[in-house]
């Protein structure tokens, strides 16, 4: 038996030059089985068609009208979304006109939550009954203003007067208005929370009668 170098093919397959055993060959073939044996354990599916994760194995593919019917009921969907974005803002843009006819007439049903209920109507309708020396703010810093400027030492040391006073009398009305609305309040509404009504009554006397939101429901002088 002849023996080749070291490293080499044996002798056998070298000595048969007729009938040479191509390398490439041997590993295509091998390969190639590999591939078709995974093929064949491959189950086959459409890609194109959604498969849904929870579905158990074996099911078959969804038809491709079953996809195309599942992709236009998506497109629907969002569709409806935006019918329902725009509905929302029909709706919002309803209740806030809704909301500005009730501050301008007092409708409770659809006043803001800040001015809602029994307990802060009845402050709303004792500030609006009486005369408050707040609501003259505006127009008696106008004149004091006014005064201040002109360029005569007795008008404004009479300015200055007239502004301490006003501030005097502001506070002294607010103090008075809020112990005896608190104590009204409490007479009145012994089981409901009266938690605010009463800052909540001295801010809207501050407002001048007309301009104050909700539009006043009472006369002067009239007892809420």
């Amino acid at each position: 038996m002849t023996t080749g170098v070291a490293g080499s093919f044996p002798t056998g397959l070298g000595s048969n030059p007729g009938h040479p055993v191509p390398l490439g060959f041997v590993f295509r073939s091998r390969a190639t089985k590999e591939e078709k044996a995974t093929a064949a354990q491959a189950p086959v599916t459409d890609s194109k068609q959604p498969r849904d994760p929870q579905a158990p194995k074996g099911r078959p593919t969804p038809k491709r009208s079953e996809a195309q019917s599942q992709r236009r009921s998506v497109a629907n969907t969002s569709m409806t979304r935006k019918d329902a974005a725009r509905r929302q803002r029909d709706e919002r843009r309803a209740a806030l006109e809704k909301q500005r006819q009730a501050l301008a007439g007092g409708d409770e049903r659809y006043l803001p939550a800040r001015d809602k209920g029994p307990v802060r109507k009845f402050a709303r309708d004792t500030i609006d009954a009486r005369f408050n020396v707040a609501e003259f703010f505006l127009p008696m810093a106008v004149i004091i203003l006014v005064l201040s400027m002109v360029q005569v030492g007795a008008l404004q040391s009479i300015a200055l007067l007239l502004w301490l006073v006003v501030i005097v009398l502001i506070v002294l009305d607010s103090i008075l208005t809020g112990f005896r609305l608190k104590k009204r309040l409490a007479e009145r509404f012994p089981d409901h929370n009266r938690k605010g009504a009463v800052a909540y009554a001295l801010m809207r006397s501050l407002q001048m009668r007309r301009l104050r939101l909700p539009k006043p429901q009472v006369k002067r002088g009239e007892r809420p």
